[in-house]
């Protein structure tokens, strides 16, 4: 009976906004009132010569952008379905009841031409073209009435940018004594350049570099609000001589430069329990509970405010950074007071109190995940991992992770009723140290503050695939982590060695090896010795540019080492080396991945991403080994086809093919993302995606027939989805939902010819629930 009610209310409601697209959007418009339907032209003219550029455009576009009700192309297209306002010219005459409920969820207050106010939106054009030193810009705007009904109308916009304003001479003029001295022996790193465009954001860069090099040379107290800019703009047209200059009425103590007096450290536990006690180190208090929890000359690595020296704000920013690096602390404190000093004497003291309070020291996580793949198997995993944070009292952290994995098959298409019974697992322990710095000679070590740390971690995972194989693989390596700038990272793994052992397999995957002797190399057992060094370049998104930047790229070698040994030991075989009687993996690996995000409103944007690489096995080895080889599809990829469910190259597997999902692997890789996100309502977001790519193979292989790299029929061998999806933000977790809907196959289906060869749109669809963003 519930869900008969329910099927009413869904079709009363349907019913009802049917009805509602006959209503007047504008019957509640007072007199006078006009409904703004968006904009009917922009036209925005420059000087001979003029260019603007993409935040110049965009500052001087979106005061003029702004949205109708229901924007479909905001601000030129609305919806042709005004929900909002159908529902909000209702006749609501009792506050209860299904209706009342509808047009309290759904009722859109109109938005009227007095609420857009073009005349103060060309003022704010006005000012920000200002800003970009375009001086004397002409604007003008025009109402226009629908001509079926005249309480509706669009804007039209006119705005002509004259050619910009030059810096001229640039001169720092109020200055006195040490400032002007400091100011005058960096003048070459002055950001206003004449000949270049004036800009106000110039100057403020300018700002803030004067207020960085006046803190970091004792000027504690000193702030960006003390400079101001002086332009004059008599001497040549359109040119503005600038004077950088010291304000009036500037407070004392802020034209005073420091240097560090008393330095006093205290490390407080979270309850407070110990014995109190002290030490002084490298003239620094330090104050802790017995007993003491940290090395002594762990914590003077990371003190860079020592007593004597002049006062750096770079210092104490480093101080703080350090110390929460080392990952034993909560939060730290800073707590800075001035002391008297004679007015004769140069410079002032600052002591320096600072506050670290220490963290839990063991810290557990619990990660549960279900996953379904394209071999129908479905079941839940489990990772649990325990983690000491401060195990040599330096900021050591000692790691110990078990994983485990159940799965089932839940749709067997050839009918088995016992499919269900069907199960595979994986079990693993992974055991890691990370040290916050580099093990490695000094000349080696960067005098940067950046993040560092040195990585150990060995493993071992059993994996079994019920009627398939039983697999045990080990794993060690050696990594280093670290930054040489803000925006630029490195991942080098000088080593790490892995192996591969089928304890058992059944006759089903026996045969699948016997008619894939390529693929039944890759599973051998085998050592895989590889070092591998990773790029990343990360401009993050800005208030000023809000368009991320992110480039990563690796490259990996496997063998080559160990081969060069062995050649000049003796041994000159090209292949079939070993090393304790098992044969040696050999190959180069190279991948690179691009992602742009460019942001349109202040609710939408478009992420792309474009991806490829290349794996070459050489010397010892034919093929790469199989957890080295590049797949496509899934949740991450191309979201219209599941999980290594297509390639390589134009060859397909039959669907019921249990082992298809085995050989449908590459040596080379390329894919494409674009995603516009779009916020829906409150934490619900929406995305419309196109991805497109697929794996090769860079020999050929008669088992996998179509499979080679080839440049001749490239772009018919490139898989094409697209779709929607729904992501679900609380913030510490995105819920995302994507259906994926297939455009075209590499491979050829018999029922359908063409590019798009999708031969029945339901049966193709894919749908994917993950967490976290695609990309």
């Amino acid at each position: 009976m519930k869900s008969l009610i329910n099927r009413i209310y869904i079709l009363v409601a349907a019913a009802l906004l049917l009805l509602s697209a006959s209503c007047s959007q504008t019957k509640k418009l007072a007199e006078g009132e006009v409904l703004y339907t968006g904009v009917k032209k922009m036209k925005i003219e420059t000087a001979e010569g003029v260019k603007l550029e993409g935040a110049q455009s965009s500052a001087i576009s979106s005061p003029l952008s702004y949205p109708p009700n229901n924007p479909l192309y905001a601000p030129y297209v609305r919806s042709p379905f005004p929900v909002g306002l159908w529902v909000y010219n209702w006749n609501i005459k009792k506050e209860k009841g299904l209706k009342y409920w509808l047009y309290k969820k759904l009722a859109k207050k109109p938005v009227l031409i007095s609420d857009v106010q073009p005349e103060l939106r060309l003022k704010v054009v006005d000012n920000a073209a200002k800003d970009y030193g375009y001086f004397g810009v002409e604007a003008s705007y025009e109402i226009i009435p629908n001509k079926r009904n005249p309480k509706k109308a669009k804007i039209s916009y006119h705005v002509n940018i004259p050619k910009p304003y030059m810096f001229g001479d640039i001169a720092f003029w109020g200055w006195k004594g040490r400032m002007d001295s400091l100011l005058q022996r960096t003048k070459q790193r002055c950001l206003l350049i004449k000949g270049t465009e004036y800009s106000v954001y110039a100057m403020e860069d300018e700002r803030a570099r004067i207020t960085q090099l006046l803190r970091n040379n004792g000027y504690y107290y000193f702030q960006s609000d003390y400079i101001e800019f002086l332009a004059d703009t008599t001497r040549e047209k359109r040119v503005a001589d600038i004077r950088v200059a010291l304000k009036h009425g500037v407070p004392a103590i802020a034209l005073q430069p420091y240097k560090i007096g008393k330095v006093e450290l205290v490390l407080e536990e979270p309850d407070q329990s110990g014995t109190p006690d002290s030490l002084s180190y490298k003239e620094i208090n330090v104050k802790y509970m017995k007993p003491l929890g940290v090395k002594p000359k762990v914590l003077a690595r990371s003190m860079h405010l020592l007593p004597g020296n002049t006062y750096s704000f770079r210092r104490q920013n480093r101080t703080q950074t350090s110390l929460a690096r080392l990952g034993i602390f909560k939060y730290t404190n800073v707590d800075v007071t001035r002391t008297d000093t004679a007015k004769t004497e140069e410079f002032g003291k600052l002591n320096f109190g600072i506050n670290a309070v220490y963290d839990l020291p063991i810290e557990t996580e619990i990660e549960l995940d279900v996953s379904s793949k394209s071999n129908n198997l479905l079941g839940p995993g489990l990772i649990f991992s325990i983690t000491n944070k401060n195990l040599f009292r330096g900021g050591e952290n000692l790691s110990f992770k078990l994983n485990g994995a159940y799965e089932w098959e839940v749709g067997d298409k050839q009918g088995n009723s016992k499919s269900g019974l069907i199960n595979s697992y994986e079990l693993g322990v992974n055991v890691a140290l990370s040290l916050p710095r580099l093990l490695v000679p000094n000349f080696l070590k960067s005098t940067k503050d950046f993040t560092e740390r040195t990585h150990f971690q060995v493993g071992v995972d059993f994996l079994n695939r019920h009627t398939f194989f039983r697999m045990i693989s080990f794993t060690g390596a050696t990594s280093y982590d670290f930054q040489s700038s803000y925006r630029v990272y490195h991942s080098v793994t000088p080593l790490k060695i892995s192996y591969t052992h089928l304890l058992r397999t059944s006759s089903e995957f026996d045969e699948t090896m016997e008619n894939n002797p390529a693929i039944a190399m890759s599973f051998k057992n085998q050592f895989i010795p590889s070092m591998s060094y990773t790029y990343t370049y990360d401009r993050g998104a800005t208030s000023r540019n809000p368009n991320r930047f992110y480039w990563q790229n690796m490259l990996m070698s496997a063998g080559n080492i160990l081969s060069a040994i062995q050649y000049l030991s003796g041994n000159h075989k090209g292949e079939g080396k070993t090393i304790f009687g098992n044969t040696y993996s050999q190959f180069l690996k190279v991948t690179s991945e691009v992602i742009v995000y460019r942001k349109l409103t202040e609710n939408s944007l478009i992420a792309t991403r474009f991806m490829g690489g290349i794996g070459y096995a050489y010397g010892n080895s034919e093929v790469m080994p199989y957890s080295e080889q590049f797949y496509i599809g899934g949740a991450n990829s191309i979201r219209a086809f599941t999980i290594r469910s297509i390639g390589p190259g134009s060859y397909h597997q039959k669907s019921d093919n249990k082992t298809a999902y085995l050989d449908q692997t590459g040596d080379i890789k390329l894919e494409g993302n674009i995603e516009l996100r779009f916020k829906i309502a409150g934490d619900l977001n929406g995305a419309v995606f196109l991805d497109a790519g697929n794996v090769w193979l860079l020999r050929n292989d008669s088992k996998r027939p179509g499979g080679e790299f080839k440049l001749s029929g490239l772009l018919k061998e490139i898989a094409l989805g697209t779709g929607f999806g729904l992501r679900y933000d609380i913030g510490f977790i995105v819920i995302r939902g994507d259906l994926g809907v297939p455009l075209h196959t590499p491979y050829k289906n018999p029922d359908k010819h063409g590019y798009y060869n999708i031969p029945k749109f339901w049966n193709g669809l894919a749908f994917h629930l993950a967490i976290g963003y695609p990309f």
